[in-house]
């Protein structure tokens, strides 16, 4: 009885992941690969996908696990804020002051916030950069732990977050910070995407979207189709939804296309290539050129 009750407890619903395994990307067009390569690899330091979208019509970047897909065929923003961990926050803004000149022009811009780095891509799109913090991220030295999402005042989070578990399986909540109440899920064991409501007027949406994995594909496909949300059936291993609706009444709630892929897709779980960005041909040293930082 002693040793029973000197046991140990533990969370074992922390080590839950829900049915959404992985936060693949972020989607956003964008009409200049020059400026893409200036700002999400000389400036935030990521690395392009050497294997895949490699011409002049699209850019796949890597940020760990994740990657953002940059179509050159157009301008796209996300209607709020990217959320990445990199290891050396000195170094990111010395490459942002450096990236700068390549830049003018355009909605660039970098500031230093507290213990985090926010900085806007040439068009718009808001990147908050973190150090790496266990408390916050976990092991994570580099990567997407989220997507954080503008929604209108008074917008219903609780019902954002039933979406999340009854339509697609997942693990959802709403929690509350010093910045006030937020809707979230978890897409993997690393990242989530929140919802938050925001004053900020933003315009019409515009096709930006995100790619999620789900363990059972299956069962929320049926559940959307039931509901008309399906959008695309892609192929076998992929369809598209856009709207989150009230699960009670299947009134509209936020529109965020979500590319969503089960864990049979060809590409899950691709190892990506991430680069040491503070290594260069004068300080070069062998097997740290891609680097033990990169995934942990």
């Amino acid at each position: 009885m002693d040793d029973m009750a000197a046991a140990p407890k533990f969370d074992r619903a922390a080590e839950d992941l829900g049915n959404i395994v992985e936060l693949g990307h972020v989607n956003v067009l964008v009409p200049d690969q020059s400026k893409a390569t200036a700002f999400y690899l000389m400036g935030l330091g990521l690395t392009r996908d050497p294997y895949l979208m490699a011409g002049l019509e699209n850019m796949w970047v890597n940020v760990g696990r994740g990657q953002f897909h940059l179509p050159t065929r157009g301008t796209q923003v996300v209607r709020g804020t990217t959320g990445l961990v990199l290891p050396d926050l000195e170094a990111l803004l010395k490459r942002l002051e450096y990236a700068k000149k390549f830049l003018e022009g355009t909605q660039f811009s970098y500031r230093i916030a507290g213990d985090v780095v926010e900085t806007t891509c040439p068009w718009g799109n808001r990147i908050r950069c973190h150090a790496p913090t266990p408390s916050l991220f976990g092991p994570m030295r580099v990567g997407m732990p989220y997507v954080e999402f503008d929604v209108p005042v008074g917008t219903d989070l609780a019902a954002i977050a039933k979406f999340y578990v009854e339509i697609l399986g997942g693990i959802a909540g709403v929690s509350s910070d010093e910045r006030g109440a937020y809707a979230w899920a978890s897409t993997s064991a690393e990242s989530r995407v929140t919802y938050r409501e925001s004053s900020v007027k933003h315009g019409e949406y515009d096709g930006h979207h995100i790619q999620i994995t789900l363990a059972d594909f299956s069962g929320p496909h049926k559940k959307l189709l039931e509901r008309g949300l399906i959008t695309e059936e892609s192929d076998q291993h992929q369809y598209r939804f856009l709207d989150i609706v009230d699960v009670d009444t299947n009134k509209h709630i936020f529109t965020i296309e979500h590319e969503t892929r089960s864990m049979r897709h060809p590409m899950f779980n691709r190892v990506f290539v991430n680069r040491n960005p503070d290594m260069t041909n004068r300080n070069f040293v062998p097997g740290y050129e891609v680097g033990l930082w990169a995934l942990n």
